[in-house]
This record gives C-alpha cells, sequence and structure tokens, in this order.
C-alpha cells in the first residue's frame, strides 16, 4: 500500500535538482550583471522569473534532450491519479508506457497539456520566492544584497522557509489549473476544460474563487522547508566561492605588482 504514495517520484529525481542549481545559478548571474550583486529590491521579482525560465530552459534542452518538464509533468499527474495496486487494472503500467498510451490516444499535443499554467506557474513562484527571500533577509537580518555579509546556516533556513510560502500563495490559481489539464484526457471525447482562462472562469463558477487554491496546504507542507535546506546550502556555498574568488582577486593583483 505504501508503495502508491511514491507514484511519479521519477519527476523529483530527474529534474529539481539540477532545475534549482540552474535557477540559482541564472539569478546569481544576473545579481553580477547589476553591479556585482547590488540589485534593487524592485528587480528582484522580473530577475527571479527570468532565472526559472532560464532553469527550464536548460534542464529541458541540456539535461533531459528529449524530455520537456511538461511532458514529465503530465506523466507524473497521471500516473498519481490512478487508482488500486494490480497492473492488471491500471491504465498505465508505467511512465514509458503511458506517454506511449497519451500519443496513441491523444496525439503528441496530449504530452503537452497544461504546458501555459505550468510556465506561469514557475516563472512566478520563483519570482515570489527570491524577491521575498531578499525582503526577509533585510527585515530579519539587516542583510542587503551585494554588502557581503554571510548569514549563518540558522538565518538563512528562517528566511528560505518564509520565503518558501509566498510562491504557493502567489500561484495557487496557475497550479489547480495545471493539474486539471493535465490530468483530464482526451481519449474519452468529453473535454470539459477548453485551456487556461476557460479552466479559471469554470472552477471559479461551478466551486466557488476559494477552489482556485485547493491543495495549498499540501504544497505548503512540501516547498518551505524544501526552500529552507535550500537556502542554507546555496547561502553558505555563495560564501565560499566569494571568499575563495577574493582570495584569487588577491593573488593575481600582487602578482602583477611584482612583476
Amino acid at each position: 500500500m505504501a508503495e502508491t504514495f511514491f507514484r511519479g517520484i521519477a519527476d523529483p529525481v530527474l529534474v529539481r535538482c539540477e532545475e534549482e542549481t540552474c535557477c540559482l545559478g541564472a539569478l546569481r548571474r544576473g545579481h553580477q550583471g547589476c553591479r556585482l550583486g547590488a540589485l534593487r529590491r524592485g528587480h528582484q521579482f522580473p530577475f527571479g522569473c527570468a532565472a526559472k525560465r532560464s532553469a527550464e530552459i536548460l534542464t529541458d534542452s541540456h539535461f533531459l534532450p528529449p524530455i520537456p518538464r511538461v511532458v514529465i509533468l503530465v506523466v507524473k499527474i497521471r500516473l498519481q491519479q490512478q487508482k488500486g495496486l494490480s497492473p492488471e487494472l491500471l491504465k498505465y503500467k508505467g511512465p514509458i508506457h503511458c506517454a506511449r498510451t497519451i500519443v496513441r490516444e491523444e496525439g503528441i499535443r496530449g504530452l503537452w497539456a497544461g504546458a501555459a499554467p505550468t510556465v506561469m506557474r514557475n516563472g512566478t513562484n520563483q519570482a515570489a520566492m527570491f524577491t521575498a527571500k531578499n525582503a526577509f533577509d533585510v527585515i530579519l537580518w539587516q542583510k542587503q544584497e551585494g554588502d557581503g555579509k554571510v548569514l549563518q546556516p540558522w538565518q538563512s533556513m528562517i528566511s528560505g522557509f518564509l520565503a518558501g510560502t509566498a510562491g504557493p500563495c502567489c500561484t495557487g490559481p496557475f497550479d489547480v489549473v495545471k493539474t486539471r489539464l493535465m490530468a483530464q484526457s482526451k481519449a474519452s471525447g468529453d473535454i470539459k476544460y477548453k485551456g487556461m482562462f476557460h479552466a479559471i472562469r469554470t472552477i471559479a463558477a461551478e466551486e466557488g474563487l476559494l477552489a482556485l487554491w485547493k491543495g495549498l496546504l499540501p504544497r505548503l507542507m512540501r516547498i518551505p522547508p524544501g526552500q529552507a535546506i535550500m537556502w542554507a546550502v546555496a547561502d553558505q556555498d555563495s560564501s565560499v566561492l566569494l571568499v575563495y574568488g577574493g582570495r584569487i582577486a588577491v593573488g593575481q593583483r600582487n602578482k602583477s605588482i611584482k612583476s
């Protein structure tokens, strides 16, 4: 019975680590382009969105060339919504079989169901998270971007945890719509949601506006703890790289002076 809770685990195993690494790298690169990290608070949101999009492009085209992230999400959701344990009663036997079945019954476009809300959710989520992380660093620890101050791991964990709550709260509607679009099968011919905006209108009209934030509690139980750990490691790694890079720069300058 316990194995049903781990259906679709291939998604985080395959792309989550690479995506977050590329996302942080893209944001740090953007910081360096703005006075070596002195990024204005108001610029965190667009830089976070651009960083997330860059990470998605990198993880789609470099690490997993033939399998874009949306395809993996569609397969994951289809596998997770199945009931029962008997392989004979399950429509999809595994990730590869699921993808082949979707292509055969719904066409190749079926693997890209919910692509628009996925892009909106991921970009907005990271933009809100980066903006909140910078704001909490300033409010709680008086740390400004580019000031050279290094936070303790526990401080980064607190800021990261609080920042991790911003994304799910801001992107709840996109996440719900994404899941509804990916979960519905076109093989039956009865398509309830025609697209992102149609799904938002339909859900709000039939279930109420708060229905667009269904599943918020599980997301808050999953994302903030992960962001706390990620930022505790990322901030420490960044400080080490800054110190190491500074020593190299000083060494090169001293050698040039001596010569």
